[in-house]
C-alpha cells in the first residue's frame, strides 16, 4: 500500500479519484496562453512534417496525376469544420477531449473513447518516429560514411527499416521524451522555432531535388496512369482519405482549444491554417517525388528515401552538407509533430483512463512504450499500405466526434455541470446508467456498423468493389448516423443533461477551484482601476433543471 500511495498522482478538486487528478481539471485562466494569431501558426508547424509530405506523394504513387493530387490534398477544408465543432466545448470550458466525452458516453464510459484515440495516437508516433529514424540515418551517414554499411541489415523485406535505422529509432525516441519535457505553456518558442526550420529544410529539399532532375520532372504534366472510370474514384478516395487522415484531429480538438485565451481564438486556424498547412505540405510533397523520375526511372514516393539515394549518389562535401541541415529539418519538425499531435493527446487520454496513477506525463512514455510494440516499421512498406493505416480507422473517430459534437450543440445546448463531470455519484448528472450512457454507445456502434463491412473490406478481409468505394464516403455516413441516432435516443429518452436554450456561458469562464484566486486577482485589478471585463458572468455553473 505504501507503494501504490507514493504513485498516487495530485488532485486539486473533490473530485472521485478514479476520475479527477489534477491534469484533467479545466485550465486555469493564467494559463491560457494560446490566442488566434499562435492558433494560425500553430497549425502550420503541427502539420508540416515528412508524414505529411508522404500524403501527397502517395497520391502521385498510387496513379493519380498531378494537378488532380492537388485538388485531392484539399480533403483537409471539409475536416475543418468538424475541428471547429469537436474542439468548442474545450475553448469554451477548457477542458479537454476525455472528459468532454464524458458528458455523452457517461463519467466511466467516456473511458472508451479515450481508449480509441490513444491507440490511434500510438499509431501515429510510430509512424512519425519511423520517418524520425529515417531522416537521423541521413544526418548520421552524411557525417560518418561508414555508418551506412553498419550494422549489416536483418531487417525483412516489409520493415521500411534497415537495421540501421532501427538504432535511429530508439535515438530519436529519446529525443522525442527531451522535448516531452517542455512546458505546454512554452510551445510557443517551439512552435516559432519548428516553422523556421521545417521552411528551410523543405525549400533545400526542394531545390535540391528540382536541381537534380532539371525541374520538376514528366509528372507534373503527365496526366496519371489511371485511365476510365477508375480514375474517377481514385480522385474521389484520395480527396477522402485526405480528409479521415485527419480523424484524430477531429474527434479530439479540445486537447488543444483547452489552452486559447478566448472561445472564438481557436476558429481562424483551424479553418484557415490548418487546411492550407496540410495543402502547402501536400502539394510540396508530390512536387518533391515527381522530380525523382526522371533521376531513377521511378517514382520514389518517401522524402527520406529520396535524400539517401541522392546523397549515395553524390557523397561529396557540398551534398553531404545539404542532406544533413534538410534531415535535421526533417527530424526537428517530426520530433515537434510527435510530441503535439500524438504524445500530448495521448497523454490526456491515459490519464483519463486511470487519473490516480497515470498524469500526463506518465502518460507520455506509455504511449511510447505502446507505439514500439506495434512495430510501426511495417506500416510504411509502400503507398497502398500507408494509404491503407490512413483511412481504415476513420470510422470508429468520426463515430464519435458525432456524438460530441450532437451532445455539445443540440442536447446539452452548450453547458456543463462541471463538478459532475469528475464525480461518480449516481445523483450526478453524467452518471446515467453505473456510469455509462447507453444512447451513446447505441449511437457509437450504429455509426461504426454502418461502414464496417466497408472497413473490413479496406483492410483485405472481403473483396467487393461497392463496400470499397462506398467506405471513401465514410466521414459523412458515419457523421449522419451517428450523430442523428444520439440526438433521436435523447428525444426518445431523454437524459439528465438535457437543455431547452442555449446555455453556454458569456465572458471567460472561471473553475471552480480557481474562482477564489480569480475573485482576489479582480479585486486588486479594481483597485488599481484596471478593467475586468472579461471574468465570468455567472458564478459557478452547477445550476441543474
Amino acid at each position: 500500500m505504501g507503494l501504490l500511495n507514493r504513485l498516487e498522482v495530485s488532485a486539486e478538486g473533490d473530485g472521485s479519484r478514479f476520475l479527477d487528478n489534477e491534469d484533467l481539471r479545466a485550465t486555469p485562466p493564467e494559463k491560457r496562453t494560446w490566442d488566434f494569431k499562435f492558433y494560425c501558426l500553430f497549425w502550420l508547424a503541427a502539420v508540416t512534417n515528412v508524414s505529411n509530405w508522404l500524403s501527397g506523394s502517395s497520391f502521385l504513387a498510387l496513379g493519380v496525376g498531378f494537378w488532380p493530387g492537388v485538388g485531392c490534398a484539399t480533403g483537409g477544408f471539409a475536416v475543418s469544420l468538424w475541428m471547429i465543432a469537436c474542439g468548442r466545448p474545450g475553448a469554451r470550458w477548457n477542458i479537454g477531449f476525455p472528459v468532454v466525452c464524458r458528458s455523452s458516453f457517461g463519467v466511466f464510459g467516456a473511458g472508451w473513447p479515450a481508449l480509441n484515440r490513444a491507440f490511434m495516437s500510438c499509431v501515429w508516433q510510430g509512424v512519425n518516429s519511423v520517418n524520425g529514424a529515417q531522416a537521423l540515418y541521413v544526418m548520421l551517414y552524411a557525417i560518418f560514411p561508414s555508418f551506412r554499411h553498419t550494422p549489416k541489415n536483418t531487417m525483412s523485406s516489409g520493415s521500411a527499416l534497415t537495421s540501421g535505422e532501427m538504432i535511429c529509432f530508439f535515438v530519436f525516441l529519446v529525443f522525442n521524451i527531451l522535448m516531452l519535457m517542455v512546458d505546454v505553456r512554452k510551445w510557443m518558442r517551439l512552435t516559432y522555432a519548428k516553422i523556421a526550420v521545417y521552411c528551410i529544410s523543405s525549400a533545400g529539399m526542394l531545390a535540391l531535388a528540382v536541381t537534380k532532375a532539371g525541374g520538376v520532372g514528366p509528372i507534373v504534366t503527365h496526366g496519371g496512369s489511371v485511365t476510365g472510370s477508375a480514375k474517377h474514384w481514385l480522385h474521389i478516395q484520395m480527396i477522402l482519405t485526405s480528409a479521415a487522415s485527419c480523424s484524430t484531429f477531429a474527434s479530439n480538438a479540445s486537447d488543444w482549444q483547452r489552452m486559447a485565451r478566448r472561445p472564438n481564438d481557436p476558429i481562424p486556424g483551424q479553418f484557415f491554417g490548418f487546411p492550407l498547412a496540410n495543402f502547402f505540405t501536400n502539394v510540396v510533397g508530390m512536387l518533391v517525388a515527381s522530380c525523382s523520375q526522371p533521376i531513377y526511372g521511378e517514382l520514389v514516393w518517401n522524402p527520406v528515401t529520396f535524400l539517401k539515394m541522392l546523397l549515395e549518389d553524390n557523397y561529396d562535401a557540398k551534398h553531404r552538407a545539404g542532406a544533413f541541415f534538410i534531415a535535421f529539418g526533417f527530424v526537428f519538425s517530426l520530433l515537434f509533430s510527435a510530441t503535439v499531435e500524438n504524445v500530448y493527446p495521448c497523454g490526456n487520454d491515459l490519464a483519463a483512463l486511470c487519473p490516480r496513477y497515470i498524469s500526463v506525463k506518465r502518460g507520455f512514455f506509455i504511449c511510447i512504450a505502446i507505439s514500439i510494440a506495434l512495430n510501426p516499421w511495417y506500416l510504411l512498406g509502400s503507398a497502398a499500405k500507408f494509404i491503407t493505416v490512413l483511412s481504415s480507422y476513420q470510422i470508429f473517430l468520426f463515430s464519435i466526434a458525432a456524438i460530441i459534437m450532437a451532445d455539445y450543440f443540440l442536447v446539452s445546448k452548450g453547458f456543463f455541470v462541471y463538478n459532475d463531470l469528475y464525480h461518480r455519484r449516481k445523483e450526478g448528472t453524467y452518471w446515467y446508467t453505473y456510469g455509462l450512457n447507453w444512447r451513446a454507445f447505441v449511437a457509437y456502434f450504429l455509426g461504426v456498423g454502418c461502414n464496417f463491412a466497408g472497413f473490413l473490406n479496406n483492410l483485405g478481409v472481403i473483396h467487393n468493389t461497392k463496400l470499397q468505394r462506398s467506405y471513401y464516403f465514410a466521414i459523412f455516413s458515419t457523421t449522419f448516423v451517428a450523430g442523428g441516432s444520439y440526438w433521436l435516443l435523447t428525444r426518445l429518452f431523454p437524459q439528465p443533461n438535457m437543455r431547452d436554450s442555449w446555455s453556454e456561458p458569456k465572458g471567460l469562464w472561471i473553475p471552480p477551484e480557481c474562482q477564489a484566486a480569480s475573485e482576489d486577482t479582480v479585486s486588486e485589478d479594481k483597485k488599481e482601476g484596471s478593467m475586468a471585463a472579461d471574468v465570468q458572468e455567472v458564478p459557478v455553473h452547477e445550476l441543474r433543471e
